[in-house]
């Protein structure tokens, strides 16, 4: 799992790519970004899933900002992006939730 940041000079905001590898997600059907940005919505943030296996999605955000999110498995697998800025215990239950730093 890994995030690219690019910060766009046209506007105030900071374009995310969020991706989830074929072996962190092997014979997903769908895999959705839950999170801050969305109101925690489990359906709001469909990635895509590409032929090699992989899922993508491509956000842009308010800089200056720290966002929690983790990624949703088929509806019922919780997973935490590798490669997160940092991690915070969650409000609910005893798991940590992905946070990116914008």
């Amino acid at each position: 799992m890994s995030l690219k940041k690019q910060y766009l000079k046209s506007k105030d905001r900071c374009k995310v790519s969020f991706r989830v590898p074929k072996a962190a997600a092997p014979g997903a059907k769908t895999v959705h970004i839950v999170g801050e940005f969305n109101d925690w919505s489990a359906v709001k943030t469909p990635m895509k899933r590409l032929k090699s296996g992989e899922f993508t999605a491509v956000m842009e955000l308010a800089p200056g900002q720290a966002y929690q999110f983790r990624y949703l498995i088929d509806q019922t697998i919780w997973e935490n992006d590798w490669e997160a800025d940092r991690y915070v215990k969650s409000d609910f239950g005893d798991c940590e939730n992905s946070v990116v730093v914008v």
